[in-house]
Order: structure tokens, then sequence, then C-alpha cells
């Protein structure tokens, strides 16, 4: 443990908070009859308001966070109300001990320091809530609750520089290691390296597998940010292929267990960040999210400045995955039009267009093409001429749909 949170250290700005502080037996019980409520409103508001927590104090590992900060809260009360001249690190060297274990625990389980540190603000700002409302009732003085208002909060200082001591020594030794482990099953999900190596992997990197894995390739300069907002099991890898547009280096995050709420949540937030969002798939199975991600990358779809969720381009992926055959079939399906002249050929094929999208109600036809119904009406007979029967056959219909439905309109 870092030397300045052990037993023994020089007294804080904690310890010497507690000295101008003596809280007397009647108010100390009072605050100790809080904690349990104190602690349980803390962990539900860190899960709430810090993303990479969301869900992750439910069940067991809820239970023994709510436990610790019962633990801190009561070695608070303890400091706070020991007999004037005592030994200030008698309450504070356990409590210090478990930050600083909280620290190097978070550090294995992923969660970054930024992560721990926004818990500890929300869970200080909590905690001054519950239990101030104790030292007020109890009509202590209001330079006595300014007093106690500056405990509170060296203290929360002090705990939370114990876990980010645990923290960093944590990464400096096991966590690298792990990072790499990770990182090497990150690499291996893009490749589809199989059931046996992946499932390996995932126990060697001490990872919790998921349900299900969502790809996002996004620039790698914009990791960092996007980190922050996702769950904190969530892997990453640079990719070597650059983006096919602009050049720059892509990353790959491969996010776990999104809902449809979540998802749509994940995805407005990458909005104005060149982002393409994979479908989810299970997480043996991540390469095919990839594949689906790169190749929307590969045909350049986009939406303007923002993000790609390619679950809402599926029919647009669909018909550009093979061009020359999309052509193949334009050219066949529009062989009646060939002997027009190029004026005429763009007016039908506009109508062509409008009449399978449409399902041939001329009203629409024509608010579509900015024309008369008449004309509608008109171009149609022409169409009846070269194609007969064929207009009514669902093969057709078919054809027209795939060749001319994502084309865009050449002449009204």
């Amino acid at each position: 443990m870092s030397k300045s949170a052990g037993p023994g250290a020089p007294a804080g700005a904690t310890a010497r908070q507690a000295d101008a502080l003596a809280l007397s037996p009647g108010i100390a019980d009072a605050l100790r009859a809080v904690i349990p409520g104190a602690a349980e409103q803390t962990v539900a508001a860190v899960m709430a308001e810090v993303p990479s927590y969301a869900g992750a104090l439910s069940g067991a590992m809820g239970a023994n966070i709510q436990n610790a900060v019962e633990l801190a809260l009561g070695g608070f009360v303890n400091l706070a109300s020991r007999p004037e001249g005592s030994d200030p690190h008698t309450p504070l060297a356990p409590v210090l001990e478990g930050a600083y274990a909280l620290g190097r625990g978070e550090a294995r389980s992923g969660r970054s320091m930024d992560a721990l540190l926004s818990a500890y603000r929300v869970g200080a700002r909590v905690s001054w809530r519950e239990l101030s409302r104790s030292v007020v009732t109890s009509g202590l003085p209001a330079d006595t609750v300014a007093q106690f208002a500056e405990l509170v909060f060296a203290y929360i200082d002090e705990l939370s520089a114990a876990s980010a001591a645990g923290h960093a020594d944590e990464l400096a030794t096991s966590g690298r290691v792990r990072q790499r482990y990770l990182e090497r099953l990150a690499q291996l999900l893009l490749t589809d390296a199989g059931e046996v190596a992946l499932r390996a992997a995932a126990e060697r990197a001490d990872w919790d597998t998921p349900t299900t894995l969502t790809v996002v390739v996004l620039p790698e300069a914009q990791v960092h940010a996007v980190l922050a907002t996702v769950p904190a099991s969530t892997l990453q890898v640079s990719d070597e292929i650059p983006d096919p547009e602009t050049g720059a280096d892509l990353a790959v995050l491969f996010v776990p267990d999104l809902t449809l709420r979540q998802r749509g949540l994940l995805v407005q937030t990458l909005q104005q960040r060149s982002a393409v969002v994979g479908p989810p798939r299970p997480w043996l199975a991540t390469s095919a999210s990839y594949a689906r991600a790169r190749q929307t990358l590969r045909l350049g779809i986009r939406a303007g400045e923002g993000s790609i969720d390619t679950e809402e381009h599926l029919a647009e992926l669909v018909l550009r995955a093979d061009p020359a055959a999309l052509d193949d079939l334009r050219a066949r399906v529009l062989a009646p039009l060939s002997s027009l002249r190029s004026s005429a050929t763009d007016k039908l094929t506009d109508t062509l267009r409008a009449f399978v999208l449409h399902h041939g109600r001329r009203d629409q036809m024509a608010a579509a093409l900015f024309v008369h119904p008449q004309t509608v009406r008109y171009r149609m007979g022409q169409l009846r001429e070269l194609y007969g029967d064929s207009l009514d056959d669902p093969d057709t219909v078919l054809g027209l749909t795939l060749a001319l439905g994502t084309q865009s309109s050449t002449h009204r």
C-alpha cells in the first residue's frame, strides 16, 4: 500500500479537521442510525449517475459495496466522535486500507480511475446530504456544522486518494498484464478464432463473457471520450486498416449486452463522431458484427457527419453488396426502354420507380414526380405497351424494386 495511506502515516487533513470537532455520543449515535440508509442511497446514486457502474453494483457485489460504504461511514463517525487527544489513526487506518483495496479491485475489474473518482464525488454529495440532516436537526451551532462539513469532504478526499494509490499500484503490476490479455482477446474476436481459443483467452484475461457483443468502429482519436459512456467490460483494439475515406486510424470497441434502448442511447451519444455501430451478435460470433461495420465503411454508406447504425441501413447494405450484379439487374429490367430516346427513358424510368415504390397509386406517384395525375396515366400507358402484362408479374415487380428502389431520380 502507498505510504501516505498506511497505518502510522503522518496526520493528514482529515485528522486535523477531526481534532477541531468532537461530536457528542448522542449525535454520534444518531449518525450511526442513518448509516445503513445513507449507504443504500449512495450505492443507488452511483449506479444511476456513473455509466461505468450501471448495473454493476446489483446482487452480491452491490451488497458487498454497500457494506464497504457502511464501514467507511462508520469509520467517519468514530473519527468525528473520538475523545479529544486520542490517536486519529485508530479509526482511520482500517478504512484507508479498505479504500486502497477498493482501488486495486476496480483496476482489476477494468474500471478507470475517472469512473472511480466520479463514484467518490457522487458518494460525497449523497453522504453529506444524508448525514447533515442529523447534525442540523440536533441543533449544533452553525460554525460546528461548517466544521462537520469540512471533515466530511476531507475524509472523502483521503479515501479517494487511498483508492487512487491502490488503482495505480494494481495497474503498475497485474493490471498491465491483464490489459495485454484483454487486447489479445479483442484481436481474436475480430478474426473469429473459434470457440475453444476464445473461451481460453477470455478466461486468461479474467473477462466475464457476455451474451452478446456489439462492435463500434470509430476514429482512434475519439476512443477515450466514448469509453466513459460504455460499460467497463467493453473491450477495445486498434484496427490496422485506415478509414477508406479519411485515411484516419480506426479503433474497434466491443460493447457487451446492449438492450435496444441502450443501443439507441449509444448511437445518440456517438453522433458527430463518425462511428459505425454493427449489429449485436453472440459474443463467440462477434466477427460478424465487425464484418458488417467494415462493409458499411467500405461501401461508403454515410449519414452526413453523424454516426451510422447499420441496423437502419440493411436494405442499402443488401443492395450494394454486389454492385456489378445490381448493374446487371438494372440493365435487364430496363431493357424494354433501350430503344427510346434518352429523355424519354429517364422519364419512364422515374415513373417505373414511382410505380413500384407507391404500389401503382396514381395520386401518390404524381406527387412524388411533381407532375399531374394525367401525366402519370399517360406514361403508365406507354409502359404497359413496352412491358405488357409483365408489370403485373411479382418477379418483374421485385426486380424493378431492387433495381430502382435505391437509385436517385434522374428526370421529372
